[in-house]
């Protein structure tokens, strides 16, 4: 990474550095080590974004009586674009170029919004009948609110390993 491009400021003082290392030691891990409450806020975060786009493609494809595979592209698609945009408008705001927001959006996000797609995905898909459920039908909300729960669960843990070796929502913490 570009550390010319990062904007400057207290999160690239190397004393708050040394303070994030004494801090980890002090929690018996290593200096990039993360706790299921920053692997926990980080997925709600990305489930945030991937909640309103996913929510928001099944609904504008079913409303269309589109068919289940372009509905659920719709869908993943703009989990995708929902969830990335959460993460670009909190580093455009702490300061960062469009173009480097881009990255770190990219690099925080793809592999915590793939896991939940992939998660939530499967569930509605394995659930009998949810893929053909209307908008005003119980089992549609169901399997797709249940599927951002188990989604949410699965993914916590990727993003605890990710953010403890100083991937996906790690490299955002620079900016906050």
């Amino acid at each position: 990474m570009d550390h010319g491009t990062h904007h400057t400021g207290t999160a690239h003082d190397p004393a708050t550095h040394e303070g994030h290392h004494a801090q980890a030691d002090q929690h018996g891990g290593h200096a990039h080590g993360a706790s299921w409450s920053t692997a926990a806020k980080a997925t709600l975060h990305c489930l945030t974004g991937c909640a309103i786009g996913e929510i928001l493609g099944m609904v504008i494809g079913t409303a269309l009586l589109w068919g289940n595979v372009q509905t659920m592209v719709l869908a993943i698609s703009l989990a995708f674009l929902f969830g990335y945009s959460f993460t670009l408008f909190a580093v455009r705001r702490a300061g960062l170029d469009f173009k480097s927001a881009i990255k770190v959006a990219l690099a925080a996000d793809t592999v915590s919004i793939a896991v939940m797609e992939l998660v939530d995905n499967g569930i509605i898909a394995l659930t009998p009948g949810a893929m053909d459920a209307h908008l005003s039908d119980a089992l549609f909300w169901t399997a797709l609110l249940g599927g951002f729960v188990v989604a949410f669960f699965i993914t916590t843990p990727v993003n605890k390993w990710m953010i403890g070796r100083g991937k996906g929502h790690a490299v955002v913490h620079a900016y906050h």
